[in-house]
């Protein structure tokens, strides 16, 4: 317990410097932050309380600075963890995972401007080329889903750590709830019990250096509730801290639920969901096959029958034909007797022929006659 602060052990302290004089502390806020307090933290309270000696010029200086510096110290800390968390990259990833899936989405499967041309079509070209890439699409994929586990596993320990670090902030929010139960009421004693007996001394003694050294003791009463305001503003940084790594912390919950329901849900449905599609495209294509095939057959069957009609309809008419058609006589017989009127009338124009060259020749040999007789006469009457 202090030494009790006399008019005569303030003479003998030495001086400080003057600070503005404040209004007195609220007697009944004092008594609420008492209530508050459990009987160990009461029992600390007083402890504290009895040890303050303004007389000393460092109680001032040094009350609470060791609460106030575990705020600082804290804060700085809680600051670095909030710097080393990059929450972005779980975004990147989040987004890169939704990239890639769309990217292997299952209109791959239609076929492609060649597969259009029919001798280049080929029902499982399609199919293959959507696996390659897939393939590989699972892969990178399954990295992603990697680093999301990483990540998620970083975050469960976060959130642990922040639970920590919130039983920290309101282990210093209590030690400075202390510090400052303590200081008010040792200010309330101070400015309703010391200062008035003090100054009333002062006033008795009528001595200026009396009046002078009270005067400097009430400067450091003063700036001793300064500082108990400065340990309020710490109170308050750790009030406000409070919410703020809860804040963190339900992010990061947050954030560990997305990457859940990406990595047990997501991504499993999305690769069932590429089976089913390459399933459901297997079965188009065996149906577009099988209704090929029927078409072919039924077109088959279809021209068989034609063909088949017109065979047996050709065959009939050919089997009640004869040997040889009326029509075929009847031409052969007009050409034969044709023929045979010709070739009289060929014959007898020929007759006629022969006759009349013979009535030529006989003309003509009996000219040749006569002329030969003509010459030989001619010739016998030149000799004589």
């Amino acid at each position: 317990m202090t030494e009790e602060i006399t008019l005569d052990t303030l003479m003998q302290a030495k001086g400080s410097t003057a600070l503005q004089k404040q209004e007195p502390v609220d007697v009944q806020s004092i008594r609420t932050q008492v209530e508050v307090l459990t009987p160990v933290q009461r029992a600390r309270v007083e402890e504290l309380k009895n040890s303050i000696n303004l007389m000393d010029s460092q109680t001032t200086i040094q009350y609470g600075v060791g609460a106030q510096r575990n705020i600082s110290s804290f804060s700085d800390h809680i600051l670095a963890q909030v710097r080393s968390k990059d929450s972005g990259y779980v975004g990147e990833l989040m987004s890169e995972l939704v990239l890639k899936v769309k990217d292997a989405g299952v209109d791959q499967l239609e076929d492609g401007p060649l597969d259009k041309i029919p001798f280049l079509k080929n029902a499982s070209r399609a199919v293959k080329r959507f696996m390659q890439r897939y393939e590989k699409l699972e892969v990178q994929i399954d990295h992603i889903e990697q680093q999301l586990e990483q990540a998620r596993m970083q975050m469960l320990k976060d959130i642990t750590m922040f639970d920590g670090l919130y039983e920290k902030n309101l282990e210093y929010f209590q030690e400075l709830q202390i510090y400052i139960a303590a200081g008010e009421e040792k200010l309330k004693e101070l400015r309703e019990i010391t200062l008035p007996r003090l100054h009333a001394e002062a006033s008795a003694k009528g001595d200026p250096m009396s009046a002078q050294a009270v005067r400097d003791f009430e400067d450091t009463v003063n700036r001793f509730e300064k500082k108990i305001h400065d340990l309020k503003l710490s109170k308050t940084i750790a009030i406000q801290t409070a919410p703020q790594i809860r804040l963190i912390q339900n992010n990061d919950k947050m954030l560990v639920d997305k990457i859940q329901t990406a990595v047990l849900s997501t991504i499993p449905l999305w690769k069932s969901q590429i089976v089913i599609a390459l399933g459901l495209h297997r079965q188009e294509s065996v149906l577009k096959m099988q209704r090929s095939v029927s078409d072919a057959t039924n077109t088959l069957l279809t021209k068989n029958a034609e063909l088949l009609k017109q065979n047996s309809v050709d065959v009939a008419r050919e089997s009640e034909r004869g040997i040889v058609d009326l029509q075929t006589l009847k031409k052969v017989n007009a050409d034969l007797i044709s023929t045979i009127e010709e070739t009289i009338k060929v014959q007898q124009e020929g007759r006629v022929a022969r006759q009349n060259a013979e009535a030529e020749l006989a003309g003509i040999e009996e000219q040749l006659k006569h002329t030969l007789l003509a010459t030989a006469q001619s010739r016998s009457f030149g000799k004589s």
